[in-house]
């Protein structure tokens, strides 16, 4: 896909080594690594000191989020937000690309894409691919961390893009938009846990793993493979789409997926499974495990 269409939402390693090659990162083309994994697995900072794109910054997920939620992940203020990438060296008029080094080829850089989107950057994109293809390809990596300037960024939350708890139990009974979970299979059905927390799904939800999007080298399918597979399951790219999961991560890989079909306002359940477990009545848990052992 050509890094010019649709808003740019994916941009290749080619061109970015391209930009990165011609001295193009800076005010207006900034690159960050926002990749995340559980603590016992890798560090995600460790890491990109060693080795990341040239002229990239770390974007971390734990500085950007409401510190003050009991759930993962969830967004910060608008203040919070606008500070934090201020301090990347993003502003309103610079062009991102996110990524992260996942061994999938993207796990939480979808996460980010969305982010931005959802304070008011347009101008996003995602590394199609990942860090796995940019150095599988042979681009170049450094351990020189680079001091961006300061920008000045102003956020603005847009409400349409984020789902609330609160919208989403309204939504059981009036069913005014789709819901789709990105999670796995049997987390969806309820019959594995969830890094330790008992699993099950939101009534009415359609189950498509965020993986289906992806093809086995890590880069996303094409748009065509990605509307069949929104055809299979029975979702209406032309109807109201909110994306759910875990924690709201591998939810915004179903909203990335819709946008390359043209899709651009699916929402995003930020609380996802982790705060529907603690705050849903029992009778919207749907799980299997629950009806096989009755």
């Amino acid at each position: 896909m050509a890094p010019q269409t649709l808003g740019r939402a994916l941009v290749t390693a080619k061109w970015l080594s391209e930009a990165v090659r011609a001295g193009r990162v800076g005010t207006s083309l900034r690159v960050l690594d926002a990749s995340w994994y559980p603590p016992q697995e890798r560090n995600a900072r460790q890491e990109f000191k060693e080795r990341h794109i040239p002229g990239a910054s770390f974007f971390d997920i734990e500085e950007c989020r409401d510190q003050s939620s009991p759930y993962d992940f969830m967004l910060p203020s608008e203040s919070h937000f606008a500070d934090y990438v201020g301090r990347l060296g993003v502003s309103n008029d610079t062009h991102v690309v996110v990524y992260d080094g996942d061994e999938l080829g993207t796990f939480y850089a979808p996460r980010a894409w969305w982010m931005f989107r959802a304070f008011g950057h347009k101008d996003v994109s995602v590394l199609n691919g990942g860090f796995k293809n940019w150095v599988k390809e042979g681009h170049p990596v450094t351990a020189e961390v680079s001091q961006p300037n300061p920008a000045v960024f102003k956020a603005k939350l847009n409400m349409a893009l984020r789902k609330t708890f609160e919208e989403m139990m309204q939504n059981v009974g009036s069913l005014r938009f789709q819901v789709v979970d990105s999670r796995p299979e049997g987390r969806f059905r309820g019959t594995e846990l969830d890094q330790g927390l008992e699993s099950g799904h939101i009534p009415g939800s359609v189950n498509i793993p965020f993986h289906s999007f992806l093809t086995e080298t890590g880069h996303e399918k094409s748009i065509e493979e990605i509307q069949q597979i929104f055809r299979e399951n029975n979702v209406d790219l032309s109807k109201p789409l909110t994306a759910t999961c875990r924690k709201g991560v591998t939810a915004c890989h179903i909203a990335l997926a819709a946008y390359l079909c043209g899709k651009r306002d699916v929402a995003v359940y930020d609380g996802s499974w982790s705060e529907w477990f603690h705050r849903a009545p029992p009778r919207y848990k749907v799980s299997e495990l629950k009806r096989n052992k009755a």
